[in-house]
């Protein structure tokens, strides 16, 4: 047998070796990050869409809840764990109608609005938008519209959860497929 030549290339990483992990650690993180996944997924499509809860919450537009789906994936795919932006505009339409609000709620509210005619190519709203909303939020602003974004995030997480609990059918025996039966010798 011949002398193999062995050539070591330098990449110039200076990296210190790994440790290998324990097996019986990676098994749970794995599981947890499986149940997030799909959690998440239900989430985008199942959630129900948070309104303020009023007389005039039936007066949010077909065309807005439509985009909502839509709006969750772009915010969930920019790894942001809070509500999207077309979602403070539909919990926050019925709350305008009800009195007004502050100056500080008032441009949380029309800013919102022109980010959703933007995103969506409402060009009608977005003309009328334009004038109305500012073109930026102030820190304290952009506080409270975050807030508000976690909040509602939280708050239809939690309604996905509880419907999903009373949802879920509970087996009280061996399912009908029981594979032990399937395998006993006659």
């Amino acid at each position: 047998m011949e002398k193999q030549n062995l050539v070591q290339l330098d990449f110039g990483f200076e990296l210190e070796p790994t440790k290998t992990p324990n097996p019986n650690q990676s098994s749970k993180p794995f599981k947890k990050a499986k149940s997030d996944f799909v959690l998440d997924f239900m989430d985008l499509l199942q959630s129900p869409i948070i309104v303020y809860p009023s007389q005039w919450q039936d007066a949010v537009p077909k065309d807005l809840l439509d985009n909502i789906t839509m709006a969750r994936m772009l915010t969930q795919m920019r790894g942001e764990h809070m509500a999207s932006l077309t979602e403070v505009v539909a919990y926050m339409m019925p709350r305008t109608f009800e009195s007004p609000m502050s100056s500080e709620w008032a441009n949380i509210y029309t800013w919102c609005g022109l980010q959703y005619a933007k995103t969506f190519k409402k060009t009608g709203q977005m003309d009328a938008m334009e004038e109305v909303a500012p073109k930026q939020l102030s820190e304290y602003e952009m506080g409270l519209l975050k807030r508000l974004r976690v909040w509602i995030y939280q708050k239809r997480r939690r309604a996905l959860k509880d419907s999903l609990k009373t949802s879920t059918p509970k087996s009280s025996g061996p399912s009908p497929n029981n594979q032990g039966e399937l395998f006993q010798k006659d």
